[in-house]
């Protein structure tokens, strides 16, 4: 059984949700606005598997909900619920932290099995199989601490990053397609925007890179996708 916030204004959909995830044997908490969402966090990080987080809040919006709890080290999976599937949301949705977005009105069935695949994910994280380290050129990846160590320095990754960068580690020397990376990585749909993709991949080349505008590990392969170098030639 997992723990479930949802942070949602809209009672109706609050109340829904809360019935239909506690039939599904979740347990549920609800809070109306960010700020509620954010002190339950800070008081108890480790109580909350997952949150189901709406954008359009009175007060501090979702972005900035989710953007503030991933600078706090909290990188449990946020489903993030949008009132307009937008490419601009999404995309925002994403660089705030989000693992996974849905527009309203959505299918209950759907974000359900959205929620479910996110959880598995965290489920997989947390219990890996033996040392699930990768080390390249003096960096060493640690996916189930979900850490990137380069030197003395270790940065923190989301999921999303995490899970990113382990299929490109697996992918050692292959071009992957953004479309390929969208629905192998996270079970998007295949009309997503896929300029999410460009937006993590920058990011992940500021850890890895030693000039991110010139890199030599992370490699864009035009008009196609990406491809990791362990060992640049």
């Amino acid at each position: 059984m997992s723990h479930l916030l949802i942070v949602e204004d809209e009672p109706h959909i609050a109340s829904g949700l809360r019935f239909n995830l506690e039939a599904e044997g979740h347990e549920v908490e609800v809070v109306e606005d960010g700020e509620q969402a954010i002190k339950v966090i800070a008081a108890r990080p480790q109580s909350i598997d997952a949150m189901i987080l709406d954008v359009m809040l009175p007060g501090m919006d979702g972005f900035a909900v989710a953007a503030n709890l991933r600078a706090r080290a909290w990188l449990h999976p946020i489903l993030m619920l949008t009132a307009r599937g937008r490419a601009e949301d999404v995309l925002r949705g994403f660089e705030a932290g989000a693992d996974d977005y849905l527009p309203k009105p959505f299918e209950l069935s759907i974000l359900v099995a959205r929620l479910h695949a996110l959880l598995r994910r965290q489920a997989w994280k947390a219990t890996p199989p033996p040392p699930d380290r990768f080390t390249f050129a003096g960096r060493t990846v640690d996916f189930s601490a979900q850490e990137l160590q380069v030197g003395t320095a270790v940065y923190p990754l989301t999921l999303m990053e995490t899970n990113l960068l382990r299929y490109l580690v697996r992918h050692d020397g292959q071009t992957v397609s953004r479309k390929q990376m969208l629905e192998d990585v996270w079970n998007l749909r295949e009309d997503t925007d896929t300029r999410a993709i460009d937006h993590f991949m920058s990011r992940l080349r500021k850890y890895i890179e030693p000039q991110p505008a010139l890199p030599r590990h992370l490699l864009t392969v035009r008009g196609v996708g990406y491809r990791f170098e362990s060992t640049p030639k």
